[in-house]
């Protein structure tokens, strides 16, 4: 909704809006929401929450959001008409406020719902505001129930926020980066577009398991990123190639994350991840480090 907020007029019914398509004015409320939601059968359903930018400097209407999307959670949960087989998500919001995310979370966890989200997040705030928005929120959620942060997706971004908590993210970039040639990889984001790979015929990242990656011989497409470069600014399937690698790289790297936290060594995997993202003299940026010190993980321990 944040992005369609110039075309909408939000109000205790819902959201109202001028179709992007041929400008007839439309009206979501909590209850169509979630009736289009039964309708697709997923597995998990979002509530129709009022969310603003975090930037945003009006407080009133932060907090009239926050409240509002305490009142529409009831509304939803009255209109779920399968929750046996869809999981309803309440939406904690409130800004960078953190009484108003701690007031949020605590009538949120009053509705038990099956999942819990914190929204209104990667709206342009800075990365410790963020962090303690999170670290606020999580400490506050019970830990039987997944916590969900939306919008999120950049690999730090990711590792930070399980160590602060979090358990599941979404988020659009893997995907968009690729459209501008963008390979997502240990050492950071590759500009595939850039004319230093057009002579380079290694894979996209060496050992990544993904179809792009993989050697013909064993099963792969045998990509390499002089191909890439080939194709990335004349043919849409370099930008389809680029999907597949990193969404795979994602998908990854949370299955490492899982399987470190499982195996108690989250800590080092922190680390390692670290260190071969920020090789010197490219260097860890001060609110990773803080963050992490604030549950106990000192970076430069070896």
């Amino acid at each position: 909704m944040v992005s369609l907020l110039k075309l909408a007029q939000v109000t205790e019914d819902g959201v109202r809006f001028l179709s992007p398509h041929d400008g007839n004015p439309m009206l979501l409320t909590p209850e169509h929401s979630i009736d289009l939601q039964n309708s697709i059968g997923s597995d998990i359903i979002m509530q129709l929450d009022d969310v603003i930018a975090t930037t945003s400097p009006d407080h009133a209407r932060m907090e009239e959001a926050m409240k509002r999307s305490i009142r529409w959670l009831d509304r939803c949960i009255l209109a779920h008409k399968k929750p046996e087989t869809q999981n309803l998500f309440c939406i904690i919001q409130g800004g960078l406020d953190l009484d108003m995310r701690s007031e949020c979370c605590v009538e949120m966890v009053k509705r038990d719902t099956p999942g819990i989200a914190i929204g209104g997040l990667s709206g342009g705030e800075a990365k410790d505001s963020y962090c303690r928005v999170v670290t606020t929120c999580t400490s506050l959620l019970p830990e039987n129930k997944p916590r969900y942060v939306m919008g999120v997706g950049y690999p730090e971004d990711l590792v930070v926020s399980i160590a602060l908590g979090a358990d599941m993210f979404d988020c659009v970039w893997p995907t968009r980066t690729a459209r501008f040639g963008n390979a997502v990889t240990s050492y950071g984001t590759l500009n595939l577009k850039h004319s230093s790979y057009a002579e380079d015929f290694s894979p996209v990242e060496k050992d990544c398991t993904c179809v792009c990656c993989e050697p013909a011989d064993q099963g792969g497409l045998g990509i390499t990123r002089a191909y890439i470069y080939h194709l990335a600014a004349k043919e849409t399937v370099g930008a389809h190639l680029l999907t597949i690698h990193n969404v795979t790289y994602l998908l990854s790297l949370m299955k490492s994350a899982r399987k470190a936290i499982i195996e108690d060594r989250y800590p080092a995997f922190l680390r390692a991840f670290f260190r071969k993202l920020y090789i010197p003299p490219r260097s860890i940026p001060e609110w990773v480090i803080s963050a992490l010190r604030g549950v106990n993980i000192d970076l430069s321990v070896d």
